[in-house]
């Protein structure tokens, strides 16, 4: 056989393999799985899980489409190298778990997937915990990942140096690494080296989860065409919370030592450029994506209140002109909730009490929507978004760039005791102690997206003593009982609008049960 034909013959079985759906051979490779330390994370419904650390290193050929890639040394094969720190959270034996990866993408430096699917009601956890909490995601089989990407926060990228000797990274191949990262753990048997894949053959199905940062980043890679290598998708849903309407500037060679995604516009500087640029939308993107011939993931995408005062959500849903809202894609949903705060923290130095709604039953909830929706195509609930307005010349709301000169920033609209109407609410909402997700001061980057929780008067004489003109609880809701049916009311309705999972609602209304406002005198 001559060597054209047999090249002619591995093209048409390749072809024929990618039609069938099994994956061929990407141009870049996972080299290397060093898993440095491995510990029990405890007992869940499906088994033992474990806890491993390590790095992961790979290399890239020089004609990726990833800014001054060229530029960056190569090894002796010709292909440039990385490195990155990995975690993995797993089932002893992987194929006892649901048969989904989820891969984490981290939010500088920092894991989120515990806050976002294990926190509990009362301590909700921040960035940056590996604690187990409440077992949610390890309870439901869920094998987790965690694959760094970032500049100076335990991604080791390609360097060069530009022709005034300035050191340059190239950032870009921080979206290589989380796909050559998840297709390899979805995939692959070994790496190079022969190190085994400690999830082969258990993986049908790989999603991707992102918080603010997090979230931009996977936007980013899957309008940059990162979410297709070796003829197949890397990602089959992507779960991506408060992104509003930005994206990631990392599509270019940084000096360091800092990432170029490590920050974002702000009331001090509200022109910063690279976030709030071109592409706004989720229907642009996915037009995009379409229009390379690609079959796009499935997304969840969930906003807060507070995203609208202080991220200019308002933009991911007109664009950078007017008013009129771009339809949102079928393979998209799209939630506001209502109340909700981009962050939910226990200590921080605002002037305003600190909001405090836990919205995560509703990221279990569209989680286990995500994964139905990637493995049996069964649709989740329709989108439902709060109606908005536009902020005017509001100077608690970040105005919009002077470079998006038609840009019209909205807000959500609000009921006479300031909580936004419409939207994903969740009983705290729908039988409210007071407003939540106001905006609270000082405008600085942590209190901007922290947002205020401001408490309704107990009774009459409290409104009176305060000058406050809310209504009082004692008036709202005669007796405790009244309460606690009002909330257990919403968390039913809720559970049947499939946004509330049975456990969350109970948690929900024991919480109502507990509440010390009708007492009458010190227990």
């Amino acid at each position: 056989m001559t060597r054209a034909r047999f090249t002619a013959m591995v093209l048409t079985i390749a072809s024929l393999l990618i039609g069938i759906g099994f994956p061929v051979l990407a141009e870049a490779e996972v080299t290397k799985l060093e898993i440095t330390k491995k510990q029990s994370y405890g007992t869940f419904r499906p088994g033992e899980f474990e806890f491993w650390e390590g790095r992961i290193s790979g290399e890239l050929r020089p004609t990726e489409k990833i800014p001054d890639i060229e530029k960056a040394p190569r090894n002796a094969d010709g292909l440039v190298e990385y490195s990155a720190k990995i975690s993995l959270i797993f089932l002893q034996n992987p194929k006892n778990g649901n048969g989904v990866l989820l891969v984490d993408i981290p939010n500088r430096g920092r894991p989120y997937a515990q806050a976002l699917y294990n926190s509990p009601r009362d301590e909700p956890f921040e960035a940056g915990t590996t604690e187990v909490g409440t077992g949610f995601l390890q309870d439901r089989g869920f094998a987790v990942a965690e694959v760094q990407w970032e500049l100076g926060k335990g991604a080791d990228l390609p360097m060069f140096l530009d022709s005034s000797g300035q050191k340059r990274f190239v950032e870009g191949v921080g979206f290589a690494i989380v796909r050559d990262a998840a297709d390899f753990l979805a995939h692959a048997t070994s790496d190079k080296s022969g190190v085994l894949n400690p999830l082969h053959g258990a993986i049908k199905w790989t999603l991707a989860s992102g918080k603010s940062q997090s979230g931009r980043y996977l936007k980013t890679f899957l309008l940059n065409g990162f979410n297709m290598t070796g003829g197949h998708r890397v990602f089959d849903g992507m779960h991506v919370f408060v992104s509003a309407a930005g994206m990631l500037p990392i599509m270019q060679s940084g000096t360091g030592p800092q990432s170029s995604a490590a920050e974002v516009p702000t009331f001090e500087n509200p022109e910063f450029r690279g976030v709030n640029e071109k592409v706004l939308t989720i229907g642009d993107i996915i037009e995009r994506v379409k229009a390379r011939g690609e079959n796009p993931p499935r997304m969840i995408l969930i906003n807060s209140t507070t995203d609208y005062f202080s991220l200019r959500a308002s933009l991911s849903r007109t664009g950078a002109e007017g008013t009129t809202e771009q339809p949102i894609p079928d393979n998209v949903r799209v939630y506001d909730i209502a109340g909700a705060s981009h962050l939910v923290l226990q200590k921080a130095n605002c002037e305003l009490p600190l909001a405090r709604l836990d919205w995560s039953p509703i990221a279990r909830a569209t989680l286990l929507h995500l994964e139905d929706w990637v493995a049996n195509g069964t649709e989740p609930p329709k989108s439902r978004l709060m109606p908005l307005e536009a902020a005017k010349n509001d100077p608690t709301v970040l105005r919009a760039p002077s470079y998006l000169p038609k840009a019209i920033i909205e807000i959500p609209k609000r009921d006479e005791d300031g909580n936004a109407i419409g939207g994903v609410r969740l009983p705290d909402m729908e039988a409210p102690l007071g407003a939540h997700a106001q905006q609270n001061r000082p405008l600085s980057f942590t209190c901007m997206l922290a947002g205020a929780f401001i408490a309704f008067p107990r009774t009459q004489a409290d409104a009176d003593a305060a000058h406050d003109g809310h209504r009082p609880v004692l008036e709202r809701y005669r007796t405790h009982n009244e309460y606690v049916n009002r909330i257990r009311t919403a968390a039913r309705q809720l559970a049947r609008d499939g946004f509330l999972l049975p456990d969350d609602s109970a948690i929900i209304i024991q919480s109502a049960a507990e509440n010390p406002l009708w007492r009458t005198s010190s227990p």
